[in-house]
């Protein structure tokens, strides 16, 4: 586990080729923001979380537990998803606004880049 990255994943690079193909400029992993969001758009106060379907328990096909060893994953996925809930909602009280982009979601980069592009357009410029 220790050669699994927390940051410049496949799946944020693509998020971030995508955005920055259109223009966006961005920040990367402000570590003084709460969760330290994947992109973010400081004047305009946006975060985009680009999230792993397994580390983060999402409910897809690619998010499933393992079949062994559950007495260690469970507690550990339902852990990430509790602080990942805790880390938004300090960001909402900070006026803050995020999108989370799930990484089985940029398996089709055309819907993925919609959707973020909706979101910015939505608060940005």
């Amino acid at each position: 586990m220790a050669q699994v990255r927390t940051r410049n994943t496949g799946p944020e690079l693509v998020a971030r080729k995508m955005l920055h193909r259109l223009g966006y400029r961005y920040r990367l992993h402000r570590k003084d923001l709460p969760g330290s969001p994947d992109i973010v758009f400081p004047r305009t106060k946006l975060a985009i979380f680009v999230n792993g379907c397994f580390w983060h328990g999402h409910a897809c096909r690619y998010g499933r537990l393992p079949k062994s060893k559950l007495q260690y994953w469970r507690p550990k996925i339902e852990a990430n998803r509790t602080r990942d809930v805790s880390k938004q909602r300090q960001l909402r009280q900070r006026g803050w606004s995020f999108l989370v982009v799930w990484q089985c979601e940029l398996r089709k980069p055309e819907a993925a880049l919609k959707k973020m592009v909706q979101f910015l357009n939505k608060w940005h410029r």
